[in-house]
């Protein structure tokens, strides 16, 4: 523990408090600190911020610190500690928007074609909160088209990927030419080529709907919002100093 940053070690203490907290108390807590959709009954405001801190499982939460170590420390090096915490903040905080708005899009318009065939909005929020409809409906909509909007009105996203992937990307900015390797290809690939990849993965399954269980449009939003930041900085020059 030596070799981490106090700012490091700080979040992953964070992190692992909120892990330990949540398995113990269980559904209550899962459900009070997870970031859902802004009209489910279970949201509330300072979830876009605590989602951060919670994880579905002993593997999502190990990946997420180690890349953060791993990563995040030698941004923070450069930056210096307000900065880099702006930065991861302001990352998170892009990944729960971008993946608000396009969970926005997805349950419009299945509420919409709801709309067409005769619901009311009523119905249609008593369906989305209970799971329960009238299966007379299913010879306008399909089962798959309901499921798909009740996942994605009730399904809460939690996890520090958003940021994390930020931290990735203005690691891959910084340090281009630094090798990396996937646990399942054991192959050296530059920062600049293996970070475009693991993206456009999020992107391709994003897209396609594949059911994952990955928040792949957060992990988006995360990226593109330390794109940005990134970018603008460097091109800028906008040094440590000025954060101190």
């Amino acid at each position: 523990m030596r070799t981490i940053s106090e700012t490091i070690k700080a979040l992953i203490i964070v992190n692992i408090i909120f892990f330990i907290g949540s398995s113990f108390l269980g559904e209550g807590a899962y459900k009070l600190f997870s970031l859902y959709y802004f009209e489910n009954p279970n949201f509330r405001f300072w979830q876009p911020l605590t989602h951060m801190f919670m994880h579905g499982g002993l593997m999502h939460i190990l990946f997420n610190m180690y890349a953060l170590w791993a990563f995040g420390s030698p941004l923070e090096m450069n930056w210096g500690t307000k900065k880099f915490l702006f930065f991861y903040f302001s990352a998170g905080f892009g990944a729960a928007l971008i993946h608000t708005l396009v969970n926005y899009y997805q349950i419009q318009e299945g509420m919409n074609a709801l709309l067409n065939i005769g619901m009311n909005q009523s119905e249609i929020m008593s369906m989305l909160t209970t799971g329960q409809y009238n299966s007379g409906i299913l010879e306008a909509v399909s089962v798959e088209s309901i499921e798909s909007l009740y996942v994605s009105f009730n399904t809460p996203a939690v996890g520090a990927s958003g940021a994390i992937y930020g931290v990735l990307v203005a690691f891959g900015m910084m340090y281009p030419n630094t090798e990396l390797m996937l646990i399942f290809l054991p192959i050296p690939i530059k920062a600049k080529y293996f970070i475009p990849i693991i993206i456009a993965g999020d992107l391709f399954f994003g897209i396609s709907g594949t059911a994952t269980g990955i928040a792949h449009f957060a992990h988006i939003g995360g990226a593109l919002f330390g794109f940005i930041m990134a970018y603008y900085w460097k091109k800028n020059s906008f040094d440590s100093h000025r954060w101190n």
